[in-house]
């Protein structure tokens, strides 16, 4: 009998929930409830990518062997240092008659649910990926479940470009319920980006300006990344910080918004970022932590050592709608789908990741 939350494809340990297992039962065959997705792309989260590529160096043959090797031994695709994944589209390939993810054989579709739950196969060894992008053409197939989430990709989108959209897309819905809450409580409240120029970062920006921001900060750590997102106009200033010095971090939100953020909101992909993102944000303010790369005992222990009145979220990457809501934003805000479109280019061309996201 099968589970609605694949507990059934849980091997090692028992009893834990398939994100929390060491290993899944990726086999082909599916239950009453399950769909089988013939995998065309994965798209590694940001935070494993940059893990990945920094361990080996920038030897992408070297970071293709060990993801080989993380599926083969744990049947998903989950960093073990940073306990991440991504996600995949592909086309649907086979469909239980108990499903009720309301998808037919043959929608060609992207999964909202991470790599880190998700049965997983790989049987071409990763050949078309040379391992120097997030990116990851490949054939094999995976498992979804009857709790799981996936989208039709859209007809209108190239699907590298809605994979790249629907990777992040939590991440501007609840930015935008954010923001929308604190306008309905006080006025129009200040946003901090960190990260602006990365994937999360433009469409946070944009959804943030769409709720009712009343003025905006897009940080990025690098003159290049000022000089991708300063023309854009999505962040009513473009400030320089590295996002792990927090007091360099907080002079330049204040600086740029003339005091301290109301929302702030992480979307850089390196670890070390949490004191600084408390101390760019208000008495009553909001951080919104969207990077895998973020030590939650860090940012609690951090805001109490500041003493500081801040509530603290985590973007689980679900909030309803929420991939409706990201297109929407690519196909209504120019400056949005221009980056995306620049960043796919550039992992093209070079295997350059997103250093933003």
């Amino acid at each position: 009998m099968t589970s609605p939350i694949g507990l059934h494809r849980v091997l090692e340990p028992r009893g834990v929930l398939p994100q929390a297992a060491l290993r899944l039962d990726n086999s082909a065959e599916i239950g009453q409830d399950e769909v089988r997705i013939c995998v065309e792309r994965l798209n590694l989260d940001a935070a494993s990518f940059r893990q990945l590529e920094t361990k080996h160096e920038g030897d992408g043959a070297a970071v293709r062997a060990e993801v080989l090797d993380i599926i083969a031994a744990r049947g998903k695709m989950q960093n073990p240092v940073t306990g991440s994944g991504g996600m995949l589209i592909g086309t649907v390939e086979a469909v239980g008659p108990r499903s009720p993810l309301g998808l037919a054989v043959g929608d060609r579709v992207a999964t909202l649910v991470s790599l880190t739950l998700t049965p997983l196969a790989v049987t071409d060894g990763l050949k078309r990926w040379d391992g120097r992008g997030e990116q990851v053409p490949c054939e094999g197939h995976a498992i979804l479940f009857a709790r799981s989430i996936a989208a039709v990709l859209p007809a209108d989108l190239d699907p590298e470009l809605s994979l790249a959209v629907m990777d992040v897309c939590g991440a501007p819905a609840l930015t935008a319920r954010v923001v929308g809450q604190h306008a309905e409580r006080g006025g129009a409240p200040t946003v901090a980006v960190i990260g602006g120029a990365g994937k999360s970062g433009s469409l946070s920006l944009a959804a943030a300006r769409a709720a009712g921001a009343a003025r905006t900060v897009g940080i990025v750590p690098v003159e290049r990344e000022r000089a991708l997102l300063e023309p854009t106009g999505l962040a009513d200033v473009v400030a320089l910080a590295d996002a792990r010095d927090p007091v360099a971090l907080a002079e330049a939100v204040s600086g740029a918004l003339g005091g301290p953020a109301d929302v702030t909101v992480v979307c850089v992909d390196v670890p070390g970022c949490e004191h600084g993102a408390i101390l760019s944000t208000a008495d009553g303010g909001t951080v919104v932590f969207f990077s895998m790369a973020t030590s939650f005992a860090a940012a609690a222990l951090g805001a109490e050592g500041l003493a500081a009145d801040v509530t603290m979220l985590v973007g689980n990457g679900y909030v309803p709608g929420h991939a409706a809501y990201a297109l929407g934003l690519l196909r209504s805000v120019p400056a949005v789908r221009g980056l995306f479109e620049s960043r796919l280019r550039q992992e093209s061309s070079a295997g350059a990741p997103d250093t933003a996201h």
